[in-house]
């Protein structure tokens, strides 16, 4: 592998890479490198870190591991997750599969690149915004689909991407979820027993939590997903470092949900859920991920 495959790093990347320290890598290896799939959890950390997968923290990779340059670089490039190049504060994500396209979702594009000035693929001057366009974000019933900051927003209209973009600049999570019609709320059951996994006693975003014991390392701990479509927040009784990868299993049957498809962003497995009303829900069962897909009936 040469230099030569990174010539899309633009020079101001060049000038952060200066700031990448051998010393935080080495911390990331010694946390990680014992695990299962430990490089893509290292990857994930060091584009936590930075923001993306500078060259240099790359290369320390490859000779701390003994892991070949050409290999690093493949997982880099594989999951549409990781970037070798800084990405805008704000990601935009606009979905292009089939669902979206037929309603209207290239329009949708078009007015985001208008009102960016970019094209999708790349980064505003300010650095505040990204754009890409992926093939199926997993909400096909609900399109077009828009993410921004791993937010989901469905049934996005030309007329609502000047809202989104400036929700976007004065912070998401400024929105109370809670209150964001734009985000709603599931309900589910094991797909072992079809016993529901509904906790009322745990609250997580103003609704009750979904609960399922997470194995992991030889250990088991109670975890609550919130059960709002969109939003990330967990409660566990065992802290779970980033990265690992867990077992799903039911609390009632003590069955696994965990199932043969794998995460599009990492390639963990997927946790199934019946979603009540019909349709199902898979989960990445890699903390810290947040691939999830649903499909409703």
């Amino acid at each position: 592998m040469t230099k030569k495959a990174f010539t899309s790093v633009k020079e101001d990347a060049l000038v952060k890479e200066e700031s990448v320290s051998a010393e935080d890598i080495q911390k990331m290896l010694d946390k990680h490198i014992a695990d299962k799939g430990g490089l893509i959890a290292i990857l994930e950390e060091i584009q936590t870190r930075y923001g993306y997968l500078p060259e240099t923290a790359l290369r320390i990779v490859s000779e701390k591991t003994g892991w070949s340059l050409v290999d690093v670089y493949g997982v880099a490039t594989f999951y549409r997750s990781f970037s070798l190049t800084p990405r805008g504060k704000h990601l935009i994500c606009a979905c292009l599969g089939t669902a979206c396209h037929v309603r209207g979702a290239p329009r949708i594009v078009d007015e985001l690149e208008r009102q960016l000035g970019i094209k999708a693929g790349e980064t505003t001057l300010d650095k505040e915004f990204t754009l890409e366009m992926v093939n199926c974000l997993g909400a096909c019933a609900l399109g077009p689909v828009v993410v921004i900051d791993g937010r989901y927003f469905s049934k996005v209209s030309k007329s609502k991407v000047k809202q989104l973009l400036d929700g976007a600049l004065s912070g998401l999570d400024r929105i109370k979820i809670e209150e964001d019609k734009r985000i709603f709320p599931i309900t589910v059951s094991c797909p072992r027993c079809n016993h529901s996994l509904m906790d009322e006693n745990a609250i997580i975003d103003g609704y009750p939590s979904i609960r399922v014991t997470a194995s992991f390392s030889r250990k088991h701990s109670s975890l609550r997903l919130s059960s709002l479509y969109g939003s990330h927040n967990i409660l566990t009784e065992q802290d779970i470092a980033p990265g690992t990868t867990v077992d799903f299993i039911c609390p009632h049957c003590h069955e696994r949900m965990t199932g043969d498809w794998e995460c599009a962003e990492c390639g963990a497995p997927l946790a199934n859920m019946i979603v009540h009303g019909g349709g199902t829900v898979q989960v990445c069962t890699r903390r810290g991920c947040k691939g999830h897909m649903l499909e409703l009936v």
